[in-house]
């Protein structure tokens, strides 16, 4: 080993241990280059219309693909996960309406960006001035690629990450910096024969193993679509108001799942009373306040309240 390569692997031992003590629960690093493999995927994807009215999705194709075109000179992606399973779960029973688990809590942006910052700046206390960025998924950064090359996980048929000790919830985030780090290696898939994503799926959304097509998940419909909810998906949403947990609810390996340990994710204690006479009665002044610091937010109260009249509607 050169000494070149001692300091690279020295430096991504420590950037690993400060990432366990900002707070993540796994990190892997893997060398900034250009996604070749994910080119021909992305466009196949974007050509069928499988991103619907997420026209974002269609934008700077080339900066999510060159991670170079983000950072000048990037060198590393540091990729961090940080889980949000949760202890205390709302009720899911055929007369409760349902919330992702991902939203239970703070919006995962400010607590991610928050920690990544943190980390930033202990790997330039430690090296000197590093040129780099923190991302979650707001920017065009293709984070389940990047997680699942420095070797966090696979890619799973419902094209979630998934990890062997804990599953798919988690949130991902990455550093992109011009830093030289020792890059960790994929692992394999081990999802094998299993289908329960697919087969569980109520709209059909996983079109084929691996592949999902955006504009007909749940999470779609009830969070991105701004417009009027298709009749034809009427009856499917199995209570579901705001985002869908079913493909990784019914994952083998999501029994691996553990509670986080990150206070903001932790449900609002007003939300956990909620039944539905209260999500019927929900008005915009309360709509405010209690979501304010939620992802929920980002349906705005006319889109969570469409949410509910349509799946209310649909009994």
């Amino acid at each position: 080993m050169t000494t070149a390569d001692l300091v690279s692997q020295e430096r991504s031992e420590f950037v690993k241990r400060k990432a366990t003590e900002v707070g993540f629960d796994f990190c892997g690093i893997s060398k900034a280059e250009f996604l070749k493999d994910e080119a021909p995927r992305l466009e196949n994807w974007l050509k069928k219309g499988q991103n619907g009215a997420m026209g974002y999705m269609a934008n700077h194709f080339d900066k999510r693909l060159d991670p170079t075109k983000l950072v000048e000179g990037a060198k590393s992606v540091i990729s961090v996960l940080l889980n949000y399973y949760p202890e205390k779960r709302l009720p899911e029973g055929d007369e409760d309406l349902k919330i992702s688990k991902y939203a239970y809590g703070t919006d995962y942006h400010v607590v991610l960006k928050e920690k990544l910052a943190a980390l930033m700046l202990a790997i330039s206390e430690e090296v000197g001035e590093v040129n780099g960025r923190v991302f979650t998924d707001s920017a065009p950064v293709m984070d389940k690629v990047w997680a699942a090359k420095s070797g966090l996980g696979w890619v799973g048929k419902h094209s979630n990450l998934l990890n062997r000790d804990m599953g798919s919830f988690f949130f991902i985030g990455e550093i992109i910096c011009d830093l030289e780090l020792a890059p960790d290696g994929p692992v394999q898939d081990y999802c094998g024969t299993c289908t329960r994503c697919i087969d569980a799926c109520p709209t059909d959304a996983i079109t084929e193993p691996f592949v999902v097509d955006g504009s007909k998940c749940i999470s779609y419909y009830t969070i991105e679509l701004k417009e009027a909810i298709p009749e034809d998906v009427r009856g499917k949403f199995d209570n579901w108001i705001f985002g869908c947990d079913i493909c990784q609810d019914v994952c083998p390996w999501n029994r691996f799942s553990k509670p986080h340990t990150t206070p903001e994710f932790n449900l609002q204690e007003t939300v956990a009373g909620y039944q539905m006479s209260d999500w019927l009665e929900i008005t915009e002044e309360v709509f405010k306040e209690i979501f304010k610091r939620s992802p929920i937010k980002r349906a705005k109260f006319d889109g969570l309240r469409r949410n509910i009249d349509f799946v209310i509607s649909s009994k």
